[in-house]
């Protein structure tokens, strides 16, 4: 389905393509006047103007709706403006453009893109009742890469044969260098800096806040959620002053938010991308035009390539205002925006990056190697300073405490396969600290996503299997959902294409169901217990396994299964 209306978008622009040329350049009618002319769709007023969409499956779509100001030339790092009001019917048919990005994570994102005039956002609704529950969603891709077009919302915005009909509103934010950048002449302008793509998520809230109704939704029930680093960005939020009364529920999809930068990390990876890019260090006013003056695409170069994130990136940190605590303290201390939230992870995160790194060893592809991970355990656990001397972030003989815990013979002399069970466990451990923690808290829903047979979108590549990989799940709640336009979404054994099958539709149309209701009423389930019950307190805490069949496992089970007692002796958790 959304590679039909992404088609069909980009042919009906094209068509309109000469008309516009002609009308544009005589003067004669500005291109947001358009959509009366040629498209028969349904039309909504917001607080800026007149918007058409697009009707499909009873499914109306509004795309490319600015919620923002374009963020380019003076506006670059700063906080998001206000949108120019039009006067004209806006043609909402095709998408905004993407923000910048380069790495695109194999086949998870792309194409490049070096267009900053990207804060848009899209609504589906079916427009049948009035003050449905809505859910806003942010795109994952490790808050460098990824966008919006990728995620047809229209199963969700049905409900599903068992959910309830809800608006969803996906959206593009910034990213990389151009969304997370901290550096002593920006910081000294005078306005909120640094995060600035988690402030383009709270201006789309308030958007939301402002014209959620006409499309059907209910204002004061706002779901924001969102996969990976989606996730990270629904953390910040709910952790943000700034952000207090524009959600009132958060899902966690491969989440939630354990550990976020500091401002001194942040501070000094921005200061190296401006030694980098010939500009200055210092808080002056020629060091902030320095960076302004610079092309996107020397930015992007600076950033990464496309298998990897250059020295510089961060991504959202703890800047003391935006996100003025770190999760930790927040979590503890209940400084957060309470509200009932939804969370997990899948049960073999760490697949991803493994597949990203074989794909990008070939062709022909090369499987990780026993040496390989061991290197990699040893990088990450060896105890030895961080960066410019900072502290080991873990003490020595902690990379030997890992390989005993992890040793290959355990895993039939499979690297990646141990490696996989190393990366995902201390991931999976780290969700449930958090869950426990909010747990006497707030109303709190935990699944654990164990279905290994879906259909995942890189090529079928010697010895790898994805199991429940890291974004496989996306797919059943946004339709054919197969990451960027490289994705093809290939069965586990064949390796030929194939889309959800049987049993694996009824396991999405139960996802569905549990994020409409959660949007609808902060209870996954509508009303009751069952089939998902709360997280609860202690061990006898409960998780929903979302399998094939659904069912549940307690606390004590999980942490046995993913070896927390032994994670909770090696990860840490800042509170400053």
């Amino acid at each position: 389905m959304r590679s039909k209306i992404v088609s069909e978008a980009r042919h009906a622009s094209l068509r309109r393509g000469a008309v516009v040329c002609s009308l544009l350049a005589a003067g004669l009618v500005s291109s947001s006047a358009l959509a009366g002319k040629n498209n028969d769709g349904p039309i909504v007023s917001l607080t800026d103007g007149q918007v058409q969409g697009t009707s499909a499956s009873g499914v109306n779509v509004f795309r490319g709706i600015p919620y923002a100001a374009p963020p380019v030339g003076k506006l670059r790092w700063q906080p998001p403006q206000a949108v120019k009001r039009w006067n004209n019917v806006r043609d909402g048919s095709s998408f905004g453009n993407t923000c910048p990005q380069v790495t695109e994570l194999g086949a998870f994102a792309g194409p490049t893109s070096v267009t900053e005039d990207c804060l848009y956002l899209n609504v589906f609704t079916t427009g049948s009742s009035k003050k449905k529950g809505v859910i806003v969603w942010i795109h994952g891709g490790g808050n460098v890469d990824g966008e919006s077009n990728d995620y047809d919302a229209t199963k969700l915005a049905q409900g599903g044969p068992d959910g309830r009909e809800t608006v969803v509103v996906t959206l593009n934010y910034r990213m990389g260098l151009f969304g997370y950048l901290s550096h002593p002449a920006l910081n000294g302008e005078g306005h909120l800096s640094g995060n600035y793509g988690i402030m383009d998520i709270q201006q789309a809230l308030r958007w939301v806040q402002r014209n959620i109704a006409a499309f059907g939704g209910d204002p004061n029930r706002v779901a924001l959620g969102g996969q990976s680093a989606g996730a990270t960005d629904t953390g910040a939020n709910v952790l943000s002053p700034m952000s207090a009364n524009l959600l009132t529920r958060a899902i966690y999809e491969s989440g939630p938010l354990p550990t976020l930068p500091s401002a001194a990390t942040a501070l000094g990876r921005g200061q190296g991308f401006a030694t980098a890019a010939g500009c200055g260090t210092d808080a002056s006013k020629s060091s902030a035009q320095c960076l302004r003056d610079l092309t996107p695409e020397r930015i992007l170069q600076l950033q990464g390539t496309p298998n990897a994130n250059g020295p510089y990136i961060v991504g959202p940190f703890v800047d003391g205002t935006v996100i003025p605590i770190t999760p930790e303290k927040a979590w503890t201390t209940g400084q957060f925006n309470k509200m009932p939230v939804m969370g997990g992870r899948v049960q073999d995160e760490a697949n991803f990056s493994i597949g990203i790194t074989e794909y990008f060893s070939g062709q022909p592809f090369v499987p990780m190697t026993a040496a390989q991970y061991t290197s990699a355990l040893q990088a990450t656990y060896n105890g030895n300073a961080g960066p410019g001397g900072a502290p080991p972030a873990y003490p020595a003989g902690t990379a030997d405490r890992v390989l005993a815990q992890y040793p290959l013979s355990a895993f039939g002399n499979d690297p990646m396969k141990a490696y996989n069970r190393v990366q995902t466990d201390t991931q999976k451990c780290q969700a449930d600290h958090v869950l426990h923690l909010w747990a006497p808290q707030i109303t709190s829903y935990a699944y654990d996503f164990t279905y290994q047979d879906a259909p995942y979108y890189f090529p079928k590549m010697p010895g790898f299997k994805p199991g429940a990989a890291h974004t496989i799940d996306i797919q059943f709640l946004f339709d054919n959902w197969h990451g960027g336009q490289l994705g093809v979404n290939l069965d586990q054994t064949t390796g030929q294409p194939r889309e959800l099958t049987g049993q694996e539709t009824k396991l999405s149309d139960q996802l569905v169901a549990a994020w409409t209701n959660f949007a609808w009423s902060g209870n996954p389930n509508g009303s009751g217990n069952s089939p998902w019950p709360k997280y609860g307190a202690g061990n006898n805490a409960k998780y929903l396994v979302q399998d094939i069949p659904l069912s549940t496992s307690n606390r004590k089970d999980y942490r046995t299964n993913y070896k927390c007692d032994f994670w909770d002796t090696v990860l840490l958790y800042p509170s400053e």
